[in-house]
């Protein structure tokens, strides 16, 4: 979990314009300039980035580096100034608090979020701790350019601004649900969002990391896991779990589940993308 230097997608470049283009659904594209390389593009599947508006994705998309996210890769700590901001393309990345040798997850973080977004309206220093769970690859940008984008572009501190409250309430509903839910009803939500967040129902995720995570003793999750299978909620192999009946899993689930998944259904209405909806 100190693999603190990410791996570079693709080479950025930083001169010239960038030309953005409307994909599928709520997609954009980035086109680096013709004359560099005409064929060098980046879809962009993050739910933040795609409801920016045209414009001011094209001024982030000067300054935007691909990179690869690497598992176990730290991308923010305690008590830390974070230099950059990570738009996550895929993979899962889990926002912890660390404490006395164990950890508590507050909440994961897939494509429809970003790493380091609650510095932008805060004090600038990191409460949680930001590991990479699941490989996959970002965008990351300078926090000091997104700042000056910010001030031409008041949208996308309002787009950033609407997840930020979902994350927070996804953070606080974790503390609630911690200390007032059992152990079937919170691993049921735990895995419906993370299947949310990563848009898949294979999760390469082992029973000690959910014991860890959720602060429940191995041997339940193991219990609980068991359960889910003889209903033919999941299948579970050895490093991985994959949901069979998402609807069925679901009905597992606390209202924890709904409160936080409706929180960033709601966050991600104002579109300033062009596209509507």
């Amino acid at each position: 979990m100190t693999d603190h230097v990410p791996a570079i997608l693709e080479e950025h470049n930083s001169s010239g314009d960038v030309a953005v283009k409307q994909v599928y659904g709520t997609h954009q594209m980035l086109r680096s300039p013709a004359t560099v390389c005409p064929n060098r593009q980046v879809f962009v599947k993050n739910a933040i980035l795609a409801k920016i508006s045209r414009q001011g994705l094209v001024e982030m998309g000067k300054f935007l580096e691909p990179i690869v996210l690497k598992e176990r890769m730290v991308l923010q700590e305690p008590r830390r100034h974070l230099d950059h901001l990570y738009f996550i393309e895929s993979g899962l990345v889990s926002l912890r608090i660390v404490a006395a040798g164990s950890i508590l997850e507050v909440a994961v973080i897939g494509y429809r979020g970003a790493i380091g977004a609650s510095l932008l309206v805060g004090p600038g220093v990191a409460t949680h701790q930001s590991v990479v769970l699941f490989s996959g690859s970002a965008h990351r940008i300078r926090v000091d350019d997104l700042r000056r984008i910010m001030d031409k572009h008041p949208e996308i501190r309002e787009q950033i601004s609407r997840y930020v409250q979902a994350l927070a309430l996804h953070c606080a509903q974790t503390g609630l649900c911690g200390v007032r839910h059992d152990r079937e009803r919170r691993l049921a939500s735990w895995l419906c969002l993370t299947s949310d967040a990563v848009d898949a129902h294979v999760l390469p995720v082992t029973h000690e990391y959910l014991s860890s995570a959720l602060g429940l003793r191995r041997a339940s999750v193991t219990e609980t896991l068991c359960r889910f299978e003889e209903q033919r909620l999941l299948r579970k192999t050895r490093g991985v779990l994959q949901i069979d009946e998402r609807s069925g899993l679901q009905q597992r689930t606390c209202g924890c589940y709904k409160l936080i998944s409706n929180a960033y259904a709601s966050s991600e209405i104002c579109d300033f993308s062009g596209k509507g909806g």
